[in-house]
């Protein structure tokens, strides 16, 4: 299994969270799931990812983390992101590293699904470093 998983349109959280607790890392596993939320009237998101900088981008993680995100549509109430850590000890401050991480630094670029288009949500989106996309 790689630690880093891509899925088209909401994620099948069950089927990752049960995949994750059998790999026995450590003691421990902690995870983050994101939900889309109803938020200014958008039916859901969607979402497009550069996967070469994605990979290269999550190597400097993938020894500690787990992380499987959605590509394409992903509607209110259904998940979109989730990460994990495995530890024999609690890891708090690691996953919240990540996350801090990702959301400044993954090539992922996100919609607002409103009325059936997806509208780039550039206001909660940030420049990537050194990539000159989102001036």
């Amino acid at each position: 299994m790689k630690n880093l998983e891509l899925y088209n349109g909401g994620l099948p959280v069950e089927e990752i969270f049960y995949k994750w607790y059998k790999l026995k890392w450590g003691g421990m596993l902690l995870t983050f799931t994101g939900i889309v939320r109803d938020d200014g009237g958008a039916t859901g998101l969607s979402f497009d990812i550069y996967e070469p900088m994605l990979e290269s981008w999550f190597d400097k993680w993938s020894d500690r983390v787990l992380m499987a995100h959605s590509i394409g549509d992903v509607l209110v109430g259904e998940t979109s992101f989730m990460c994990g850590v495995y530890s024999k000890h609690r890891e708090f401050k690691l996953i919240e590293e990540f996350v801090e991480d990702f959301k400044a630094n993954a090539p992922i670029w996100k919609y607002d699904i409103i009325d059936g288009k997806r509208i780039f949500a550039k206001d909660r989106s940030k420049k990537l470093p050194n990539a000159g996309i989102l001036k």
